[in-house]
């Protein structure tokens, strides 16, 4: 027997169950899902007469707006794949990612039209504006095997090129299933704000398609800013936020101006270590629990998060999902995965539905992300005795300080206790005597000195962790989603 699935079905179930109920919001448009679906299968049938088959890749290039999940779905009912392409890559980052995906077309919004025109100019390729896809309706979507490639999501590229992360129908259908029934208690009539960058893997699943999994309303919103956040959830009677660490930090900012806060359900915080500062700021602030979880784009994204059913507990990232494996190996054993006792820090793994394919052209580098089943994180972390995941930091960023091992995360939670930091980030810095040296990059929120500084983190943190250097900045370097891009401060201050 020959089994089939489609992540297109994430959005023809509620077409067919719930056709009348409103899917999508942004700005003045107002989209149910039976709406919805027909235009992603009107798009669907466009690119099928521009000669997009079953297994082709076809990259989508644009922001948090309607045209984005249209097209997204579009390309899965043809039975293609999406290769979603970064917002703020230049032409040459953006030619590579079409050229190594091996991408036959590119769907271009208005916003960033002239970087991926030039982009696909250079590999080859068609461009086209996702206005111009429209054709009479197919049927349905395209039927595929579980196993085929339905998204292939590319890496940041800490450690040179970025490598496409290849995620299956199978892995991403479950993760949105898992995240909508088990782990995040979503519910139909919950309305979800939408400011999470759809092209990232954390947007697509725990945004979109998990609450479209239910047929919840997602409100989208182009560019996060935390004032027009709070002003949207209110307007909107939003009760579901998905974010960074970053973007809570600005939402409390914002709080203090704003006349009226929203009335909060369902918080979800990833893609970062959460400070315990500021999480017990936005909880006393909104009077809204964050639930903390873990996952990276090889694991489509939900490794752990902490769910209600289990007991949330802060400082950790919760438990596993269902369905997925979440263990610490010893991170000097390449050939094999040695699992280490509860309580050692060690590189975190995992195995189950939601572990990638393997990355595009690359078996060897998926050879030694994969081993005996397992997927190697490249975090360091521990389970506690209630099997609570606690990530420490990532392995390449852990600081090693005259042979002992700083991790910078736990310094900046201790940073960030102080009243005059608004952000920070500690990163380890080349030095002659020491091997590396601790580097703490602060936006101030009110004037401070350096030595101000280092003394508070001299009395809160061991004597091997503390800064000896400071640095000030107007404002850290983000990425898209509002993650704080620690190799431009090594490029900048090493």
């Amino acid at each position: 027997m020959n089994a089939t699935l489609s992540l297109a079905s994430i959005l023809a179930e509620p077409a067919r169950r719930r056709p009348d109920h409103l899917a999508l919001i942004e700005g003045a448009q107002r989209i149910t899902f039976a709406d919805l679906w027909r235009q992603a299968r009107e798009q669907a049938a466009a690119l099928i007469e521009l000669g997009v088959r079953p297994g082709d890749r076809v990259a989508l290039m644009g922001p948090n707006t309607a045209d984005f999940p249209r097209a997204y779905y579009a390309i899965l009912a043809a039975g293609a794949t999406v290769v979603p392409v970064h917002l703020l890559l230049t032409a040459d980052e953006a030619e590579y990612v079409l050229r190594d995906s091996g991408a036959s077309l590119l769907i271009c919004h208005d916003m960033v039209a002239a970087v991926g025109k030039a982009a696909a100019e250079r590999a080859g390729i068609p461009c086209v504006n996702p206005k111009e896809l429209a054709a009479e309706a197919i049927p349905t979507f395209v039927s595929r095997s579980p196993l085929d490639i339905a998204v292939v999501f590319y890496t940041s590229g800490t450690t040179g090129r970025p490598k496409g992360a290849e995620l299956s129908h199978l892995n991403m259908v479950m993760c949105a299933t898992v995240n909508a029934f088990d782990a995040n208690e979503v519910k139909r009539e919950d309305i979800a704000l939408g400011a999470l960058p759809l092209f990232h893997v954390f947007g697509q699943t725990v945004s979109m398609n998990s609450h479209w999994r239910l047929g919840a309303t997602l409100v989208l919103l182009p560019r996060f800013e935390a004032a027009e956040a709070i002003r949207l959830m209110n307007a909107e009677n939003i009760n579901t936020f998905h974010g960074v660490p970053t973007m809570y930090v600005g939402l409390l900012e914002a709080a203090r101006e704003a006349e009226r806060l929203p009335t909060l359900r369902l918080c979800i915080s990833g893609g970062a270590a959460m400070p315990p500062s500021v999480l017990e700021d936005f909880e006393r602030v909104f009077g809204a629990q964050v639930l903390e979880g873990y996952g990276l784009s090889e694991t489509s994204p939900t490794a752990t998060v902490n769910q209600p059913l289990l007991g949330p507990v802060a400082g950790t990232v919760g438990h596993a999902v269902w369905g997925v494996d979440v263990e610490i190996a010893d991170p000097a054993v390449h050939d094999r995965i040695e699992l280490l006792p509860t309580g050692s820090v060690g590189e975190v793994v995992v195995r189950g539905h939601n572990v990638f394919s393997g990355y595009t052209g690359r078996p060897e580098a998926t050879a030694e992300a994969v081993v005996d089943g397992w997927f190697r994180t490249g975090d360091l972390g521990f389970k506690d005795e209630g099997d609570y995941l606690r990530i420490v930091d990532r392995i390449k960023e852990m600081i090693i300080r005259g042979g002992f091992n700083v991790y910078p995360t736990e310094v900046e939670a201790a940073l960030l206790r102080h009243p005059k930091i608004a952000q920070v980030a500690v990163i380890g810095v080349p030095d002659d005597n020491y091997g590396e040296e601790i580097l703490a990059v602060v936006v101030p929120a009110e004037p401070v000195t350096a030595e101000e500084i280092i003394e508070f983190a001299r009395e809160h943190v061991a004597r091997y962790k503390y800064p000896r250097r400071v640095e000030f900045l107007s404002e850290l370097p983000l990425g898209p989603t509002h993650k704080i891009l620690k190799r431009e401060l090594k490029e900048r201050f090493a």
